[in-house]
């Protein structure tokens, strides 16, 4: 426990690092946010990586995600207006952590933890499935065109004839 509390320090630690510090490695565009990801990288891992980027979403994306979800009763979560929102500030950190270590998203650890949300908050929400209509309207749906093959035939039979009623 010590150690993973030492580790969330250190880490916080490398996020609040000033916007005028220079990398060696390539890392995304110089804001603040993105420096302090590219910090952290060049420090545990030595440049940006899957694990890297594994790890920022660990402890910056999914823990605001999991707390808002769980601050919501179990049916909200089923209900698309009141989750919009927050799975798209999720998809935004995700990106937005990617594009700073120039990581293309959506990539396979993203596309994971989409599965692992889904799996864990979405998975008994019901879904919109087809179904058969009921017996009256498939009858009235197939019974119309079989009525109405006759009338045609007649019709057809009627207006092709000559004047005289004889064809």
């Amino acid at each position: 426990m010590k150690g993973a509390v030492g580790f969330i320090g250190v880490f916080l630690s490398f996020l609040s690092e000033v916007v005028g510090s220079q990398h060696s490695f390539a890392c995304g565009n110089v804001s603040h946010s993105c420096s302090g990801y590219c910090s952290f990288c060049e420090d545990i891992y030595g440049k940006p990586t899957m694990d890297c980027l594994s790890t920022l979403l660990e402890f910056i994306c999914l823990p605001h995600f999991n707390d808002s979800m769980k601050s919501l009763s179990m049916t909200d979560w089923c209900v698309w207006d009141k989750v919009s929102s927050l799975y798209s500030t999720f998809s935004l950190c995700s990106e937005e952590i990617s594009d700073c270590l120039i990581i293309p998203w959506p990539n396979s650890l993203v596309e994971t933890m989409f599965v692992n949300i889904h799996s864990e908050y979405f998975i008994k929400c019901p879904t919109e499935e087809f179904s058969d209509p009921p017996p009256a309207i498939v009858f009235a749906l197939v019974i119309t065109p079989i009525c109405l093959i006759p009338v045609m035939v007649s019709l057809v039979v009627l207006k092709t004839k000559n004047g005289d009623g004889t064809s």
